[in-house]
């Protein structure tokens, strides 16, 4: 039996993708391995979404050069957004790459390899790489064009899956055991679009809850803050299903700098609906992304961004620099901040955000938490358990007689700035 590693770069969205392309090469009689060595064939998963994400893939690209010349027989494939950024521009910086497929064409990933019919497409079953968690696409692409992102043009524009296919889809998930759905798409919160009837995304929500039994969570992934709505802070105080987190990428604290990047909201708007989120919902944990040295941001933008973050207080962020994307409008700026200064303002950034993580987590200290077993052996010591809270916290804690995707109380007694310890209460 040929033996696949798949390798993935980036969002949840390509975690999805890479479960889809195992179900593919399943059915056609590959066998999964974390073993470049034993693999005969190894496919990257891409993302395109930061220049850092292109950098490690040639990087890895170039390391995988002597491991297919030690074994010709190897074949190596990408796949996703560089793919379908680059095309076989790829193959011409790197010839010994077999297999270039982007993100509309996945499906036909076994033909290529002459598995399949030359043309045929099959469906895509994704062979769902954990007993607990599933991702559901609900929709996608784009219509945002924020100056910065490459997505609509590589995902294209926003297309929004049948709620009948999606609760279909969720109710096989549920009665397959899997405890815990996550909704994905760029901007959950516009769903429904072009969908006849329209189908918001909160009504979504509420059809979801309806047919899901209590001790299912549910989550979603990614909120747009201009596109939330009053209805969707509602929906996260009174399902029992919907987890108590919402990720709302706030990108930059600067009104200018929001204008510049086309994100269609203010600061103060900003600020607005987090203050209307904890007014619904009190313990709700708030995660955003934040980027630094946009063209043209002085320190004084910069500023107004580190204030951002202690207004609202992040539980998490995701942190970034700043990196030209090919066909955005932010390329053809002219006044793109230097490189020494974006370290230096991400290193502030992350440093200030630690200390607010580290609060937030001593502030759970001696407190019994819910938790959803994801892991019966921590990866970095057998001996503790890793679960996670509906608020999105990981907290490790020794338990023999835990079992994956049960939920469990825990005590909080440790507390550092990535996760939390504790001990369970039976």
């Amino acid at each position: 039996m040929p033996k696949l590693r798949l390798i993935t770069f980036g969002c949840q969205a390509n975690e999805l993708d890479s479960e889809r392309i195992a179900g593919l090469l399943s059915a056609v009689g590959f066998e999964l391995t974390d073993q470049e060595t034993e693999a005969d064939l190894i496919l990257l998963n891409t993302c395109s979404i930061r220049q850092k994400a292109e950098e490690k893939l040639y990087s890895r690209l170039g390391r995988l050069a002597a491991l297919k010349n030690n074994k010709p027989s190897l074949q190596i494939g990408v796949t996703g957004c560089i793919a379908e950024q680059e095309g076989e521009g790829l193959r011409r910086r790197f010839p010994f790459v077999d297999l270039v497929v982007g993100t509309g064409q996945i499906e036909q990933i076994p033909s290529r390899l002459g598995k399949g019919d030359r043309g045929g497409e099959r469906k895509l079953v994704p062979l769902r790489f954990s007993k607990v968690k599933a991702w559901v696409e609900i929709m996608k692409g784009c219509d945002n064009f924020c100056a910065y992102c490459v997505v609509p043009y590589l995902r294209g524009r926003e297309e929004s899956r049948p709620p009948e296919e999606i609760l279909q889809e969720i109710e096989g998930l549920v009665s397959s055991g899997y405890q815990e759905i996550t909704l994905l798409g760029h901007n959950v919160n516009s769903y429904g679009k072009g969908l006849t009837p329209h189908v918001h995304f909160p009504e979504l929500l509420r059809r979801i809850d309806e047919g899901v039994p209590d001790s299912v969570w549910l989550r979603f992934i990614t909120s747009h803050p201009k596109d939330l709505s009053p209805e969707m802070a509602r929906c996260l105080a009174e399902l029992p299903s919907v987890c108590e987190h919402i990720h709302l990428p706030a990108q930059s604290g600067s009104n200018r700098i929001l204008e510049r990047m086309r994100r269609g909201y203010t600061r103060e708007q900003f600020l607005r609906i987090t203050e209307e989120l904890r007014g619904w919902v009190p313990e709700v944990a708030i995660t955003s992304d934040i980027m630094v040295g946009f063209p043209g941001e002085t320190e004084e933008d910069f500023q107004a961004t580190l204030d951002l973050l202690q207004q609202v207080g992040f539980d998490r962020i995701f942190s970034f620099k700043y990196s030209p994307r090919p066909r955005t409008a932010a390329l053809s700026y002219p006044d793109h901040v230097p490189e020494a200064e974006k370290e230096d303002r991400l290193s502030r950034l992350i440093s200030l955000q630690n200390r607010i993580c580290l609060e937030k987590n001593q502030a759970l200290v001696g407190k019994i938490v819910q938790v959803r077993v994801e892991e019966r052996e921590s990866r970095k010591d057998s001996r503790l358990v890793t679960a996670r809270t509906r608020t999105n916290y990981i907290v490790h804690y020794p338990d023999q007689e835990a079992q994956e995707g049960s939920i469990q109380s825990v005590r909080i007694k440790e507390a550092s700035t990535f996760h939390l310890k504790g001990e369970a209460i039976h």
